[in-house]
């Protein structure tokens, strides 16, 4: 059942990362778009801005479901520094929690404001404004999937505890750096005690 829940987030997390892509594309576009026909043609674009502006909306909200499954945005370091490696899980179980709750917040207060403003449109076109606000729990259903992936991967010993972090090959006899992010000795798997915990 978990590698079912799994599999189907991996492919739901790759669809909203896909999605922000797009809309990045699409905002990017527009907006040199919109720089064009303002400075260079002297006949300014009544409908990109809007376009352009509602895309990078959308970006952000699809692109955080990315982000929380790397865990990206809930790593501090000075805390996975402190805390013991084998109460690591716990620290992740309480970060899930938060970000949970978040997320289930924007789910609910987005809904009902994308069905509060469904009635009103987008300036200079005639699509109702909700397509936009539909963004925020949409993204946030998206990024509600990942966090609890996350969580219940490193519970069951399938994934590292702690920020995720890559090495940089050795370059002219140096040893490896690790990538900014997150101490590569901080993730331990669970059940594996980290070795400062064991320190006087």
């Amino acid at each position: 059942m978990l590698q079912l829940f799994l599999r189907v987030e991996r492919q739901t997390t790759r669809l909203a990362l896909l999605g922000a892509v797009l809309m990045l594309i699409v905002s990017v576009s527009l907006g040199f778009y919109q720089v064009m026909t303002r400075f260079v043609f002297d006949a300014p674009s009544t409908w990109s801005e809007v376009i352009s502006r509602s895309a990078m909306i959308w970006c952000v909200f699809l692109g955080a479901a990315a982000g929380f499954r790397g865990g990206f945005m809930m790593s501090v370091e000075v805390i996975y520094k402190l805390v013991p490696g084998r109460r690591l899980i716990w620290l992740e179980g309480f970060i899930a929690a938060c970000c949970a709750v978040v997320l289930v917040v924007l789910i609910t207060f987005g809904t009902a404001m994308m069905l509060r403003v469904q009635n009103q449109m987008l300036s200079g076109l005639e699509v109702s404004i909700a397509w936009a606000y539909a963004a925020m729990p949409v993204g946030a259903s998206f990024a509600l999937v990942a966090v609890l992936a996350r969580l219940l991967a490193q519970a069951a010993g399938q994934e590292t505890i702690g920020p995720v972090v890559e090495e940089v090959p050795a370059v002219a006899g140096e040893g490896a750096m690790p990538v900014t992010g997150g101490p590569t000795q901080d993730a331990v798997a669970p059940g594996k005690p980290n070795d400062r915990s064991e320190r006087p």
